[in-house]
C-alpha cells in the first residue's frame, strides 16, 4: 500500500500514520520528495481497510500496490531516484554518467593509464573487476583485494569514483572502504542472500540484469536490496541470452524506457556485455543514451586485444575518446549533458 501525505503534513502527522501502519502489522518505508512524503507499506496489506488510513490527519490519498515489487515501483518515488556520490556525481539526474575501465584489473601501469584517460575524456567512474566470475575455472579470476587497492589509488589520483563487482557476502566488508558503488553481476542477480546483505549496507549498488531474466524479475531482485533500507540502487541492462548468435548477448534497448515507466530507479546500459563485439559497442551506447539511459558502463583498455578478459568487446582508449565526443552530441539532442 502507498500512503501519500499532503504537501503541508507535519512530522507529528506523518509519525502518527507510521504508528498506525506498524500497529496494523505493516512494514513502513518512507521517502520524502520535493513536494510530499510517501509511505510504502509492505507485508499483509491485502486484508486492510484502507479507508481508516485515508481519514488520518495529513493524508492525501491511499492506494494498494498492484505490482509484486512494492518499493522499486514508480509510485514509491514518482519523481524518480537520483543516486548521489561524492564529488557531486549524480546518477539519475540531468547528466549522463560514464563508467569506464578494464574488465579486469591486471597491473599498475594498465589501471593508472586507463584512469588517466577516462578522466581526460570526461568519465566519472573507473570500473574494473578484482573478483571475476568466469565461465571457465581456468580463466583469469582477478587480483582480489590487492587489485582493488591498486584501482582505488588510480581513481583517487585522477579524481574518479570506483565501481567493482562483489560476488559473495564475505567480500562486502573488505570492499567497503575501496569502492564507491558495489556492482552485482548478471550471474548473481538472484543471489538473494547477497542482495539482502547489500540492503543493510549504506552504499550504492548497481544491479545487473540476469542473462535470462525478465524486467519484472530484475525489479523483484532490486526489491531485496530496497527492503533492507538501502534505496541507492541503480539497475543495469547488459543484454540477455536469446536464440540470436550474431552477438554475445541481445542488448534490450527497449528495457530502458520500460524500466523508466515502471520504476523510479536509475538505469545504466552496458553495451560491452550487451554485444560482446568491439565494433558494436559505440552504436549501442549511443542508442542507449537516446533511449533514456542515465549512465553508460563500458570496457576500455590501453591494449584491448591483449586484455586478460573480454578482449573482444573492449575498446581501445582512442576509441573511447571518440565515443565520448559522439555521446555528447546524442545527450544534447535529448536534452541532457554528458
Amino acid at each position: 500500500m502507498i500512503v501519500a501525505m499532503q504537501e503541508k503534513a507535519t512530522e507529528e502527522q506523518i509519525d502518527a500514520v507510521i504508528d498506525a501502519m506498524v500497529e496494523a502489522g505493516v512494514g513502513v518505508h518512507r521517502t520524502t520528495g520535493a513536494m510530499q512524503t510517501i509511505l510504502a507499506g509492505v507485508g499483509p496489506t491485502a486484508s486492510l481497510d484502507l479507508s481508516k488510513f485515508e481519514l488520518l490527519p495529513g493524508v492525501e490519498h491511499v492506494h494498494r500496490i498492484s505490482s509484486p515489487y512494492k518499493l522499486a515501483g514508480r509510485s514509491f518515488r514518482p519523481e524518480g531516484t537520483v543516486v548521489e556520490f561524492r564529488n557531486g556525481v549524480k546518477v539519475g539526474g540531468q547528466q549522463v554518467i560514464v563508467m569506464a575501465g578494464p574488465c579486469s584489473i591486471e597491473n599498475h601501469e594498465q589501471i593508472f593509464e586507463t584512469a588517466r584517460r577516462v578522466k581526460a575524456s570526461g568519465g566519472s567512474f573507473l570500473r574494473g573487476g578484482a573478483f571475476k566470475p568466469r565461465s571457465s575455472p581456468y580463466a583469469f579470476q582477478g587480483l582480489g583485494i590487492p587489485g582493488l587497492q591498486m584501482m582505488r589509488e588510480a581513481a583517487d589520483a585522477h579524481g574518479l569514483l570506483v565501481i567493482s563487482e562483489v560476488m559473495e557476502i564475505a567480500q562486502i566488508e573488505p570492499m567497503l572502504p575501496l569502492v564507491d558503488c558495489f556492482q552485482v553481476g548478471a550471474r548473481n542477480m538472484q543471489n538473494f542472500n547477497l542482495l539482502r546483505e547489500l540492503g543493510q549496507v549504506r552504499k550504492p549498488v548497481l544491479l545487473k540484469r540476469g542473462i535470462a531474466a525478465t524486467i519484472e524479475e530484475l525489479l523483484l531482485s532490486s526489491e531485496y536490496i530496497l527492503s533492507g533500507g538501502n534505496y541507492d540502487v541503480i539497475l543495469c541492462e547488459r543484454g540477455i541470452r536469446t536464440y540470436e548468435t550474431a552477438t554475445r548477448n541481445t542488448m534490450d534497448i527497449a528495457a530502458i524506457p520500460v524500466i523508466k515507466k515502471l520504476s523510479h530507479l536509475p538505469i545504466v546500459a552496458d553495451p560491452s556485455h550487451g554485444t560482446g563485439r568491439r565494433d558494436m559497442v559505440a552504436p549501442l551506447a549511443k542508442a542507449a543514451v537516446a533511449a533514456g539511459a542515465d549512465a553508460i558502463l563500458v570496457e576500455v583498455h590501453p591494449n584491448a586485444d591483449k586484455a586478460a578478459s573480454d578482449a573482444a568487446q573492449t575498446l581501445y582508449l582512442e576509441q573511447f575518446d571518440t565515443l565520448m565526443n559522439e555521446l555528447r552530441v546524442i545527450a544534447a539532442a535529448v536534452g541532457r549533458t554528458l
